[in-house]
């Protein structure tokens, strides 16, 4: 069952490779979504696909990449699907 889900990652998360490492972990899950980095220092992401995948990833991001420092990683339902594929989107 898919399951679409909105994560914002806070913490040492900007020019660190958060974006290209959430781009390769999702692709890895056959994810569909995006991910961007945010004026206000954070990275938001959108993530959709199987149930356990979802889940997989969400997990993931509390390390993401080496030289990241995650401190709070706030999820919260996300009611459209995105398109296939996982993307970079602009900062917002």
């Amino acid at each position: 069952m898919s399951h679409t889900v909105r994560a914002v990652i806070k913490g040492r998360v900007q020019g660190v490779g958060y974006r290209s490492w959430a781009i390769g972990t999702a692709s890895e899950l056959r994810l569909q979504g995006w991910v961007r980095n945010r004026s206000d220092g954070t990275v938001e992401a959108v993530f959709s696909g199987e149930g356990e995948q979802v889940s997989a990833m969400l997990e993931a991001c509390w390390e993401g990449p080496i030289l990241a420092q995650v401190e709070n990683v706030e999820t919260s339902e996300w009611g459209e699907a995105p398109e296939e594929g996982f993307v970079a989107l602009p900062t917002a």
